[in-house]
């Protein structure tokens, strides 16, 4: 069974300004951003004061009492986003034996969400140093293991095959899809529910990043706050959400009559082995992992018709992306449109990858490119074409996603139209 072909047969979006792939794919195309200050809690206290906050509300995606009391937010988005992606692929689950469907599920910090709440409230807002637990709620250790997230999926879809939670950071969305395309190719599965949620905006994960200066102190205009690849960028701006496929063996899904959105044709990842937070300048291990990935899709550089960077807005990070797609697709990336919806969803941590597989494949549906907003001045170090300000028609039939994280991760995906030849 190796070598399957793996393609992309349902999928939903959750996401700052566009619940359901319908208003995400809207919002990106329009060049609008959903950035503003935030107002989950008092941001008062913070140097950086702006997120992009999802307008979810999980009883109206149908979820229950006892589910909003069990599930953390993030796993909340998990769960929505898997039940719409498999009633947009039409694949009827009950049709596919039990033991061949399989969950993974990327994520960069859990149920932050829910333990930040919880530590609060068992803590008397802080003001016990010895924490009375009767106080919390009944499902706390479901907080405190990710995995519950994947098995949050695997119950609602009945997914009895492998099911796992990948946490590599910032590149756990793009990780968890190609950990789950794998799966389908080595045939230990037939069907994949694969993607990845984060519910990352609470006091602690932004204390966390105003430590480290990473996010933007831009609090007087949240909603040009994120401005990837742009001269006066000054940290990349929080977000939330989740994206979620439904994954199946290229010609079993023809077979069915089901609509391909897009093939995942190569993957690849790697580590600079280098700094917990820091970039080497030459973007090197991106670009191998970029190599690798191209390798693996049988896709030559020049083939590659939009590269949907990284682009979280922080200086090192744009210039290190800038220098490893030069490297890695030579004269072609000067020729090649590139752009960052950070620049209009914020960035979401471990779920933004698979958000990003979402907007790739959406580009090529509709044949946009989508814009790097809020980029006016564009850094000379950033020479290529980040596609400001205003979507752009283009035919598109191969497209190059990356992703970078703490701890050194470099991850690269590369999605193809379904009924290209790879021969």
């Amino acid at each position: 069974m190796a070598g399957r072909r793996v393609v992309i047969t349902g999928m939903e979006v959750l996401a700052p300004g566009g619940i359901g792939v319908k208003d995400f794919w809207g919002l990106l195309s329009a060049g609008r951003t959903a950035t503003r200050g935030i107002t989950f809690f008092d941001p008062s206290p913070f140097r950086s004061r702006v997120a992009a906050e999802a307008d979810f509300d999980p009883w109206a995606h149908g979820l229950g009492p006892q589910e909003i009391r069990r599930m953390d937010r993030a796993a909340q988005f998990a769960v929505v986003a898997a039940r719409q992606a498999i009633a947009d692929s039409g694949l009827d689950l009950g049709s596919v034996a039990p033991h061949r469907t399989g969950v993974a599920i990327g994520t960069a910090v859990g149920a932050t969400t829910g333990l930040d709440r919880e530590y609060r409230v068992v803590s008397d807002g802080g003001r016990l140093d010895l924490v009375d637990h009767g106080y919390a709620v009944p499902h706390l250790y479901d907080y405190f293991v990710p995995s519950s997230f994947a098995a949050e999926v695997a119950w609602s879809s009945g997914a009895e095959g492998p099911v796992a939670v990948v946490s590599t950071g910032c590149t756990s969305g793009l990780d968890a899809v190609g950990h789950a395309t794998g799966l389908i190719r080595d045939g230990s599965a037939d069907v994949m529910i694969a993607g990845a949620t984060d519910a990352p905006i609470s006091p602690i994960t932004v204390a966390c990043f105003d430590a480290i200066k990473a996010t933007t102190p831009r609090n007087d205009d949240p909603e040009h706050a994120s401005r990837p690849f742009d001269r006066t960028r000054n940290g990349f701006v929080l977000g939330e959400g989740a994206a979620v496929f439904v994954l199946e063996e290229r010609e079993a899904a023809r077979r069915r009559g089901a609509h391909l959105y897009a093939e995942i044709a190569g993957f690849a990842s790697r580590c600079n082995a280098f700094h917990m937070t820091g970039l080497r300048p030459d973007g090197r291990e991106m670009a191998e992992a970029i190599r690798a990935a191209l390798d693996e899709a049988r896709t030559n550089p020049d083939e590659i018709d939009y590269v949907n960077a990284h682009g979280s807005g922080t200086k090192q990070n744009d210039r290190h992306e800038t220098a490893a797609f030069k490297r890695s697709l030579g004269e072609h990336a000067r020729r090649t449109p590139v752009s960052s919806i950070k620049s209009m969803v914020g960035h979401s941590l471990g779920a933004i990858g698979s958000i990003e597989i979402a907007a790739s494949v959406l580009a090529m549906e509709n044949n946009v490119v989508p814009p790097t907003a809020n980029l006016h001045e564009p850094d000379p170090e950033c020479d290529l074409d980040y596609v400001p300000l205003t979507a752009r028609d283009q035919r598109t039939d191969a497209v190059l996603t990356v992703g970078s994280g703490f701890g050194g991760f470099q991850s690269a995906m590369v999605l193809t139209r379904p009924d290209r030849d790879r021969a």
